[in-house]
């Protein structure tokens, strides 16, 4: 069953986020506003801003913002179902869920089939390597004589799958379950005599959701047969996603959020072994390489990810490959590599919990220090492989999304490469620019590149780069959320030149004027809302803010719980006597002003860009053609200039 969109639109309303935030954060009034400190990240200065008015949080500091729901995603781990059923609960709303169509139950249906399935092969498994002579013998012993001890092997719930090629098989169709069902879940194989166990002979490694249901199973063998691989995985189905699953997650979640940080291996006994000394912040992406899905689950309860492979080459290359989608994704990580003789299983084996803890304070490496000690080992003398090392680490350097981080690991990559910062900001900005369009999700309105690798002083920034009107369009999108169902008087000239007034709201006024002369938003976030305006008026509505900041599009909600926050507040200057002028107050001059604004700077971009255009054609139709374009915007641009008041002399 799903929650209809008015329920929901009727929980968000009725959820005050003054009362759902007050009870995790101590609040103190100031302004209009309610502050304290941020549950997401550790300051002393309160950054933490909860505006009842428009029922939205905002954290100045981390960034984090959103409604009542996203509050309890982030600060509780809800799913958004989760959430609104407990605001529901709250406020005494009763969720009457709107019937599924037959497509939707069976889908449920068989999701539900395989989850009941797991759980009754998870129990086989554990019964059968407790109460069981072979599983005890075989499976439990194999456990034991690695140094696992019981309470953990009864924590994972791990188990054991007999060696009779079709054991499992057997008890469960005695039991219910349907041949169809063994295959599409991965339990059973179809060959020439009929089904069999995947798993037999092996011991078993439940993998579990993050409410604790098992989703799928990890099968070791036992034996030295090189036909049969090691180990066997199993294959992804409806309830089973490898690249959105982490080995552990389940029992480490809460540890990873209480330690802010989580530490990352690679296979099932690594976890085991460190769950077992004591460090439970401990996850594995078994049977895959990283994936951004697994890194956005750790996300979820930390920013900071500490990975802790084998001292080979291929755990050096492993976490080579893990270090730039981490940081992409605007986390910390760090990287510690063991002694080539050991894994995280045999090293926590070995030593004692606090030499593990210590050795991993101690060899901790951010990624800078330990790309550029890995990299820089293998280009030894050769300049031309220390250029491209200095490429690499750049490389990473460009995705992360916090420019003062960048800056920050530019100094520290000039202080171990020695090299000069400057040529090292040239190259990272260059590398910036040329992924600036993707970046932004720039479709159109931009000026070409131009080369600019000249001295230091003439070296643009990213921020030069930005797209025209960049910040005019942000703050276009922010009047449409705060103020685009409110009515002003605008005046215009009808077709015989008199001036007639008419009464127009803001979001009809902003969309039919850039509409008009084809100025549409360049950024996609943005674009998705000048839409969602424009759509809806044609239907005779306007959105409120609340619309957008519980939108189903997350990126739609990030970005107007952004725009709709403000960490200053004006002065009641009034109890003085002083009255200032307030933007609602002047909501025609502002919204006025900021669309001409706009125009002008759009409209001066196309300009130079026909100007440089006109230095490369020579054509005599093309440069006629060009003129008469450049003529109809130097037109507009006069037509901009006299709403704004301002006077072109030359």
């Amino acid at each position: 069953m799903a929650i209809p969109r008015e329920t929901v639109e009727q929980i968000l309303q009725a959820a005050h986020i003054e009362e759902v935030v007050g009870e995790f954060v101590t609040l103190k009034k100031r302004g209009s506003n309610l502050w304290g400190n941020c549950p997401f990240h550790n300051e002393k200065t309160p950054s933490f801003s909860v505006n009842p008015a428009r029922n939205i949080f905002k954290c100045f500091g981390c960034g984090k913002a959103g409604d009542s729901a996203k509050f309890l995603m982030e600060h509780e781990h809800f799913t958004y179902p989760e959430a609104l059923r407990y605001l529901a609960k709250k406020y005494n709303i009763k969720i009457e869920e709107k019937q599924q169509t037959p497509e939707e139950i069976m889908q449920q249906s068989i999701r539900e089939k395989m989850f009941n399935i797991n759980e009754f092969a998870d129990k086989y498994f554990v019964d059968t390597l407790w109460n069981t002579d072979e599983g005890k013998t075989i499976g439990l012993e194999y456990f034991r004589e690695r140094g696992y001890f019981d309470p953990i092997i009864e924590k994972f719930h791990l188990g054991y799958s007999p060696a009779k090629w079709d054991a499992f098989t057997t008890h469960a169709k005695q039991n219910g379950y349907a041949d169809e069902l063994l295959e599409q879940i991965g339990f059973s194989i179809k060959g020439q005599k009929g089904l069999y166990d995947r798993y037999h002979g092996r011991v078993m490694f439940p993998i579990h959701n993050l409410t604790g249901r098992v989703i799928g199973f990890g099968g070791r063998i036992l034996t030295n047969d090189k036909k049969s691989p090691k180990y066997q995985n199993s294959p992804e189905s409806e309830i089973y996603d490898k690249k959105q699953t982490l080995y552990g997650i389940y029992f480490a979640k809460n540890a990873i959020a209480r330690q802010d940080e989580c530490i990352l291996v690679e296979g099932y006994f690594d976890v085991l072994r460190m769950h077992q000394i004591g460090i439970e912040n401990v996850v594995a992406s078994s049977g895959t390489s990283l994936t951004m899905e697994q890194i956005r689950l750790v996300k979820r309860y930390t920013k900071n990810i500490t990975m802790l492979y084998d001292g080979d080459a291929a755990g050096q290359h492993a976490a080579l490959r893990g270090t730039d989608m981490i940081l992409s994704e605007g986390m910390n990580v760090r990287v510690v590599l063991l002694p080539p003789e050991h894994d995280p299983d045999t090293f926590g084996k070995e030593f004692s919990v606090e030499y593990v803890s210590n050795y991993l304070k101690e060899n901790a490496k951010d990624f800078i220090r330990f790309k550029t000690e890995l990299l820089l080992k293998d280009a030894e003398n050769d300049p031309v492989k220390r250029g491209q090392v200095i490429r690499d680490i750049v490389e990473s350097i460009s995705v992360i999304p916090d420019s003062i981080f960048r800056i920050t690991y530019v100094k520290e990559c000039s202080r171990l490469l020695d090299m000069p910062e400057q040529t090292l900001t040239n190259e990272l900005n260059k590398i910036l620019r040329a992924k600036l369009k993707k970046t932004l999700g720039i479709e159109d309105n931009v000026a070409p590149e131009t080369d600019t690798t000249t001295s230091p002083k003439q070296e643009e920034t990213v921020e030069d780069q930005l797209p025209a009107g960049y910040y005019q369009e942000r703050e276009l999108v922010k009047l449409l959320l705060m103020y685009g169902g409110e009515l002003f008087v605008d005046d215009r000239k009808d077709e015989n030149g008199e001036i007639v007034y008419e009464q127009v709201s803001v979001a009809q006024y902003i969309i039919d004027e850039l509409k008009q002369d084809g100025f549409l938003f360049t950024n996609v976030v943005n674009r998705k809302i000048f839409d969602i305006f424009d759509h809806a008026l044609d239907e005779g509505r306007i959105p409120n803010d609340q619309f957008f900041v519980s939108h189903e599009d997350e990126t739609i909600a990030e970005r107007a719980a952004d725009l709709l926050s403000t960490p200053y507040k004006l002065d009641q200057w009034e109890k003085y006597s002083i009255f200032v002028k307030r933007e609602e107050n002047m909501l025609r001059s502002v919204v006025k002003s900021s669309v001409a604004r706009y125009r002008e700077i759009i409209v001066d971009d196309r300009c130079k860009a026909i100007e440089e255009e006109l230095k490369t054609t020579e054509d005599l139709d093309d440069q006629f053609i060009l003129l008469k374009r450049k003529k109809d915007l130097d037109d507009m641009r006069k037509q901009i200039n006299d709403e704004l008041g301002i006077v072109i002399t030359k």
